[in-house]
C-alpha cells in the first residue's frame, strides 16, 4: 500500500478510538437528533470498516509467468512495461495549509465562547438559586429584611417619596 494510503488508514483508525458515543449520545435531547446521530455512527463505521478492509490491504503480485504460458511472452511482456511504467502520483495536501489558521482562529472563539458561557452560567445559578431563597422567604419577610438584601431598591424608593412622585 502507499505511503499516503496507509497513513489515511492510521488516522480513521486512531480517530474512531479516540471518539466517545456514548458520551456524546448522552447530550441529545430529541428523538430526531439521535435519529441523526445514529446514522452518523453508521456511515462513520461503514467507512471506516472501507477503509481498514480496502484499502489497508497491498495488492497481490501479478504473476507474470502464469500469463506468458497462457497468452505469450510478447504480448504479457508489453503489458508489465506498461504497468511497471505507470507512477501513480502522492497525495499533496494542498487544501489543510488553508484552512488549518482559520480552524485554529476558531477553536480559540470556541474556547473563549465556552469560557464566557461558563462564567454566564455560573451567574445564572447564583441567580436562581438567590430567587429561590427569597422564594421561601418572601412570605415571612419583613419589608426591612427586603430593603437590606436589595439597599438600590429602597434609595429608589426614597427619592420617589421624597420626590413627590407616587407613580401617576
Amino acid at each position: 500500500m502507499s505511503g499516503s494510503g496507509k497513513k489515511v488508514v492510521d488516522v480513521a483508525f486512531k480517530a474512531s478510538k479516540n471518539i466517545d458515543w456514548e458520551g456524546m449520545a448522552k447530550l441529545l435531547v430529541s428523538d430526531e437528533a439521535r435519529k441523526e446521530f445514529a446514522t452518523l455512527r453508521r456511515t462513520f463505521d461503514e467507512v471506516n470498516s472501507t477503509l481498514q478492509t480496502k484499502f489497508s490491504q497491498e495488492p497481490e503480485p501479478i504473476d507474470w509467468e502464469y500469463y506468458r504460458k497462457g497468452i505469450g511472452s510478447r504480448l504479457v511482456d508489453m503489458y508489465k512495461e506498461a504497468y511497471e511504467s505507470v507512477e501513480i502520483p502522492k497525495f499533496v495536501d494542498t487544501v489543510t495549509p488553508q484552512y488549518k489558521p482559520k480552524f485554529d482562529a476558531l477553536l480559540v472563539e470556541l474556547k473563549e465562547a465556552e469560557e464566557k458561557s461558563l462564567k454566564e452560567s455560573e451567574r445564572l445559578e447564583k441567580e436562581i438559586a438567590e430567587v429561590q431563597e427569597l422564594k421561601q422567604k418572601i412570605s415571612t419577610m419583613t419589608a426591612d429584611e427586603y430593603f437590606e438584601k436589595y439597599p438600590e431598591l429602597k434609595k429608589k424608593f426614597d427619592d420617589e417619596i421624597r420626590n413627590d412622585y407616587w407613580g401617576y
